[in-house]
């Protein structure tokens, strides 16, 4: 789906003909995070198994989710096979940290031979064989995320490979996605609610880059929320930017760096849908997600794409 924030106007297409939609003039922008096998079954020392999500990782050892987290006390040790064990930290408001004795690579290694890929709750299959590689961005590089920029799942190399044909200019930033990302919003007051930290890292030079374009006439496409979050990060502290952000996009949001999103289709009370609102407007957002149901468009996460210009 197309949507033009400034008519309401809602256009329907497929992605293979998405370089038709950009100018030769714009600079495309992915996130090129990878997401790590971070879903690992722990087991105590009284048999008891629990699974732990780790969600970042952190010099004194790694955040992570924890199932059964009230049942651990401070120093339980906690059995994870194949040489890695573990150690209960603390907790951390409803995460727990975790000291691993592999660490670096050698924990990177573990988790490719023997974790888990971190689907999204709502799905549940015994084979994740698939999703090893489907659950993947074609341009994903940096470790670190436990849920996929899913608006990249759309890009093959033959499309990527089509837009550069055309002298777009593709661009990539880097934002490792947390669980926030499943997390409704509960507090009513929108303005009472923070999103997980997030690290993102935006490259020297790029907004040069990027300021190039738009004098060339050429728009900033971002390609998912996550892009989005990353660039309006790094724009509101000049330029590159490396650390985490916090940062919460909702409506009355003033962009600076971002002009057309290619975005999934979201749930309600999401911070993704609040981003997707602040920059299209919540009134035509709310038309085209009415059209995207009419027409049988999939949401979640290997849902389909709207685009807005």
């Amino acid at each position: 789906m197309v949507l033009d924030r400034k008519t309401g106007a809602i256009t329907h297409r497929v992605f293979s003909e998405l370089p038709e939609l950009l100018a030769s003039a714009d600079a495309l922008v992915l996130n090129d995070t990878r997401v790590v096998p971070a879903r690992v079954i722990g087991r105590l020392v009284n048999g008891f198994e629990t699974e732990f999500l780790i969600v970042r990782f952190a010099e004194e050892g790694a955040l992570c989710l924890v199932r059964g987290l009230k049942k651990l006390k401070p120093g339980a040790r906690i059995e994870f096979g194949g040489g890695l064990f573990g150690e209960f930290v603390r907790r951390m408001e409803e995460m727990g940290l975790v000291r691993f004795n592999l660490q670096g690579t050698a924990l990177n290694d573990w988790l490719e031979k023997n974790g888990h890929i971190p689907l999204p709750p709502y799905i549940a299959r015994a084979d994740e064989s698939l999703d090893k590689e489907r659950y993947q961005t074609v341009f994903a590089e940096k470790d670190g995320s436990c849920a996929a920029p899913t608006a990249g799942l759309h890009f093959t190399p033959e499309i990527l490979a089509a837009i550069a044909a055309r002298g777009i200019g593709i661009h990539k930033v880097c934002l490792h996605v947390g669980p926030g990302t499943f997390r409704p919003i509960q507090q009513e007051d929108i303005l009472l609610y923070t999103p997980d930290a997030e690290y993102a890292k935006v490259p020297e030079g790029l907004f040069e880059k990027l300021a190039d374009a738009k004098k060339s006439g050429g728009r900033v496409v971002a390609v998912g929320t996550t892009t989005t979050r990353a660039l309006e990060t790094a724009a509101l502290h000049g330029g590159a930017y490396k650390g985490f952000t916090d940062m919460f996009i909702y409506p009355g949001f003033k962009f600076r760096a971002v002009d057309a999103l290619v975005t999934n289709f979201h749930l309600p009370r999401s911070p993704l849908l609040a981003l997707v609102c602040a920059f299209a407007g919540r009134e035509r957002v709310l038309v085209a997600y009415e059209e995207a149901i009419r027409e049988g468009y999939r949401f979640y996460s290997y849902g389909d794409a709207m685009m807005v210009v």
